[in-house]
């Protein structure tokens, strides 16, 4: 597993899971060094790579939400981790989900960025046939990232994202995994008492707050909710210090 870790310290874990477009050092050139000052000098933050993502490309498997949970504990069991927090950005929420699912009793608390949530997400025919089509096209991929940040940023920017996500991960694994996180089907078995954070894009049309809302927040129903106003899907790249802000307190706290 890829799985960066950046020490300053014991004991408090944090365990950042990415996004399907993402990847674990694709959190962008500013956030990483934010997040792990925003945690304290007390913590250790370990950037996640998901089977056929970043140093993890060339390896194979189910690809499904159940294997990333599995993946990351296993992962901290060898490294005699007990307790963590998830920060979970997109798909990676859903995959925070299945992890407190799977081991609510070592989780300490959890973040959503703009997070998918444990229901199937609902698609009309335009947009399934639309992210259907962005693991072999990158037309789609532009498209979809474009309308989740309101068609607001550049093409550069845009296509720089597309490039980053061909580049960093196989096209088996990318469409593989959007049928994990598309089908998510577990909300029965979330805790509920998880002290939770949910942040989300002022200008993300796709899991913006109205939807976490009736996510995210019907299952973990004191979860706290920041709207980032100058953000879309992507608030580690475009407000990444507005983003870091948002979580410290809560990040200190728990």
């Amino acid at each position: 597993m890829t799985d960066t870790a950046r020490h300053q310290g014991e004991p408090h874990t944090i365990v950042a899971l990415h996004g399907w477009f993402g990847w674990g050092q694709g959190w962008g050139a500013d956030f990483p060094e934010l997040l792990e000052r925003a945690a304290g000098q007390d913590s250790t933050v370990h950037w996640i790579d998901y089977r056929g993502y970043g140093e993890r490309l060339g390896e194979t498997g189910e690809y499904t939400l159940g294997e990333i949970a599995d993946d990351v504990l296993a992962r901290l069991d060898a490294a005699g981790v007990e307790r963590f927090t998830l920060v979970g950005h997109s798909m990676g929420g859903a995959a925070a989900l299945r992890i407190a699912a799977r081991a609510p009793e070592r989780v300490r608390a959890i973040v959503g960025v703009s997070p998918v949530g444990a229901t199937p997400t609902p698609f009309d025919d335009a947009s399934r046939q639309l992210f259907e089509g962005a693991p072999a096209e990158d037309a789609n991929r532009a498209a979809i990232i474009d309308a989740t940040t309101s068609h607001r940023h550049s093409q550069t920017w845009v296509q720089h994202l597309v490039a980053e996500s061909r580049e960093h991960s196989t096209e088996e694994s990318f469409g593989r995994h959007l049928q994990a996180w598309t089908s998510a089907d577990f909300a029965d078995e979330v805790p509920s008492d998880l002290p939770a954070l949910v942040v989300v894009g002022a200008h993300d049309p796709a899991l913006g707050e109205a939807t976490v809302r009736e996510t995210w927040c019907r299952l973990l129903p004191d979860a706290e909710v920041v709207v980032l106003p100058e953000s879309g899907h992507y608030a580690m790249l475009e407000q990444p210090v507005a983003l870091a802000d948002a979580l410290e307190p809560f990040l200190r706290t728990h």
